[in-house]
This record gives C-alpha cells, sequence and structure tokens, in this order.
C-alpha cells in the first residue's frame, strides 16, 4: 500500500516553522516564518488567519511563530521568537499575550 495526502493545506507564502493538529476539532494549525498562522480542516480548508498583534511597538513584532499548541476547548496558544505568548480562540480573535524572557522549546 502507498500512503497518500488527505489534503494539501496551502495559504503560507514562506516556510512552515510549526505545526499542531487538533483532531478533535478536526483542524491544523501552522506557523510560517514571515507570516501568520493559519487555521485549516482537516479536508484542507484554509478556515481562519491569525495575525499577530498589532499593538505591539517597534522591532518587538510578532512574526516568528516557533511553538503552536491547540486544546480541544478551542483555545490556540503561540510562542513566537521574541519570547511573546498569544492565546487566540479557533475563531481567531486575540485572548490574551504574555512576554517572557527565558527560552522555551
Amino acid at each position: 500500500d502507498f500512503a497518500t495526502p488527505r489534503a494539501i493545506l496551502t495559504g503560507h507564502d514562506y516556510e512552515i516553522t510549526c505545526a499542531t493538529i487538533c483532531a478533535e476539532l478536526g483542524l491544523v494549525i501552522s506557523g510560517s516564518k514571515e507570516g501568520p498562522c493559519l487555521i485549516h480542516s482537516m479536508n484542507g480548508d484554509l478556515l481562519r488567519t491569525l495575525e499577530s498583534p498589532e499593538t505591539l511597538e517597534g522591532p518587538k513584532n510578532c512574526l516568528r511563530p516557533q511553538l503552536i499548541q491547540a486544546s480541544r476547548e478551542g483555545h490556540c496558544v503561540i510562542y513566537y521568537e521574541n519570547g511573546l505568548f498569544c492565546v487566540f480562540s479557533v475563531n481567531g480573535r486575540l485572548q490574551a499575550t504574555m512576554e517572557t524572557d527565558d527560552k522555551i522549546r
């Protein structure tokens, strides 16, 4: 038997740096090197774009997502390269942010 992809996810302009699958909600969330995080259905449909917070000033732009995790309750936590955590709902609404100086892996 040959493995074939279930779906091809499109929408990023740059290389993917992180991704997660939430099987309970049927979602795939991915982040790219220089762009927003995208939420796709398991069938490959682009559902939402998670834009980085626009309220940040100066060089601390929320551009490079490093880690993504989704919960079955519909929350998506994204850790960005500059030490910022953002919590989004699966509807794309930014719910909370927190900055840290610690290195997260």
